[in-house]
């Protein structure tokens, strides 16, 4: 969504069968000759959906495979290039057995927007009210609109429903390039993969979206990946996000997606071993901005009203904001939140932000912020540091970090008072500017130096010492033998 900004758990077991393995070990390629209930349909640029889709006489669009197709089956598409949109709305048989569209083995099928018309929000892969459902494999391009409100998305699931898996993608060139007009600025939206639960109760669960790559996105309001609405039990893991214009990944809650208020909130999910960068929003006019560094309000990761989601071991850098948990929303909280394990560093506007961009906005209330990097964020210099505390933070814990300052010297920027219940401690903290210029604010009063810091009241068995990373310069933050942080901060995989 179009954020704004102040300047100044569950693993998915039940996934583990259906995630066993590459497209070219699902299923035999080749079916039974004869057989009434085939087990693998094949789709070509030169088939005909009057063939048997047989790979001797292929189908030749992913429609007719979806409302022809045996559930449970494997549809192959060959190589090539396939301009079309498929909307599935029948369900495989069982998490184990789902209904899988895949590219062919060691080929490429390519779907492809291009000059096809975007009728509201719409996917080019679409799955509505349906479940069992493996998309996996495709290079998925060129779905882009000049109209208002018209929202053009990569992959879009929505409804309800459970076992969908969306793997081993490439999403690119998905774009709204309408001018917003009015001044809400709204009308500019597009996703590369979105998942909104819009029914209730019955929700949107175990999804699981793995390995994809999405890049050049233009996204005015919405977001490169978002988790939305009554979806509950998830995992985003493993995915490659990078240039485009607005937030990586998005866990988002009251935004009316689903009609119930209860129902109405992303929950229970795993964001695990991203790399997210290059995302900004500067020259997006959706945030009123033509010009470079106009803007610097995108988050790699974001979350807006969620509740129950771990966010661990990815790599979020060179965005405007790192990690940010918060909620738009007046009375509402963004709550439960474990941001763990996470190497952050040289994003523009700060590194961690939490809490409410005002006193208008909601919370963030009864999160975990444990054992990451934080390593000079706040390139912009505007003094934002590396943990942006801002208003509406209840409960939280800030622990076990490594927080090195950029050439700012701001390591903790928080101007409110009404902040309550927070745990900073047991972090290092450095700089490398002089120890005693190092600046932590604090209910919106500024300490210089650590021991001068120490009568804020946090961080009481903190220390400031160098980590002595292995090499900065190469961005290996992996910490020397002997270093005083060992035991804190991100511990690179292995």
């Amino acid at each position: 969504m179009l954020r704004l900004f102040k300047i100044g758990f569950l693993a998915l077991t039940l996934l583990a069968a259906g995630c066993q393995g590459e497209a070219s070990t699902i299923s035999n390629p080749v079916p039974t000759n004869g057989s009434d209930h085939q087990e693998v349909y094949y789709i070509s640029p030169e088939g005909d959906d009057g063939n048997n889709g047989s790979i001797q006489s292929p189908w030749k669009t992913m429609q007719h495979a979806s409302d022809h197709a045996t559930p449970g089956s494997t549809v192959y598409l060959r190589e090539g290039v396939y301009q079309q949109k498929v909307k599935i709305t029948r369900s495989g048989l069982s998490s184990t057995k789902p209904t899988t569209f895949s590219s062919y083995p060691n080929e490429k099928a390519i779907i492809d927007g291009k000059g096809l018309s975007v009728h509201g929000l719409e996917g080019l892969i679409e799955v509505e009210n349906a479940s069992f459902i493996t998309i996996q494999n495709f290079e998925i391009r060129n779905f882009t609109t000049t109209h208002a409100d018209q929202v053009p998305t990569g992959i879009y699931v929505h409804g309800a429903g459970e076992y969908i898996q969306i793997r081993g993608n490439t999403v690119h060139a998905i774009a709204n390039d309408v001018q917003p007009k009015g001044p809400d600025l709204t009308g500019r939206d597009a996703h590369g993969i979105a998942v909104y639960g819009t029914e209730h109760p019955a929700a949107l669960q175990n999804i699981l979206i793995q390995d994809n790559e999405l890049y050049d996105l233009v996204l005015g309001s919405s977001e490169s990946l978002a988790v939305n609405g009554n979806v509950d039990t998830f995992s985003i893991l493993d995915n490659t996000i990078h240039d485009t214009d607005n937030i990586g990944i998005d866990l988002i809650g009251y935004e009316g997606i689903s009609a119930d208020d209860n129902y109405d909130r992303a929950r229970n999910g795993i964001v695990r071993g991203n790399e997210v960068y290059d995302i900004t929003s500067n020259y997006n006019p959706s945030y009123g901005t033509t010009l470079p560094n106009d803007s610097h309000l995108a988050g790699g990761i974001y979350v807006d009203g969620g509740t129950d989601h771990m966010i661990d071991q990815n790599r979020v850098y060179r965005n405007d904001i790192g990690i940010e948990i918060a909620s738009e929303h007046a009375g509402r909280s963004t709550s439960h939140i474990t941001v763990q394990d996470n190497l952050i560093y040289h994003n523009r506007l700060t590194g961690i932000a939490m809490g409410g961009y005002d006193e208008e906005r909601g919370s963030t209330e009864d999160s975990t912020v444990m054992y990451n990097t934080l390593f000079q964020n706040d390139t912009l210099g505007a003094g934002n540091g590396q943990l942006f505390v801002q208003a509406m933070t209840k409960n939280n814990t800030f622990k076990r970090n490594i927080v090195v300052s950029g050439s700012s010297g701001v390591l903790i920027y928080n101007e409110y008072s009404s902040n309550s219940g927070n745990l900073i401690d047991e972090n290092v903290y450095y700089t490398p500017v002089a120890e005693e210029d190092a600046l932590w604010v604090w209910k919106d009063k500024g300490y210089s130096g650590f021991s001068t810091y120490m009568n804020s009241g946090n961080d009481t068995h903190s220390r400031y010492a160098n980590p002595a990373f292995m090499n900065e310069t190469s961005e290996d933050f992996n910490l020397q033998p002997g270093s005083p942080a060992e035991g804190y901060g991100y511990l690179a995989p292995r």
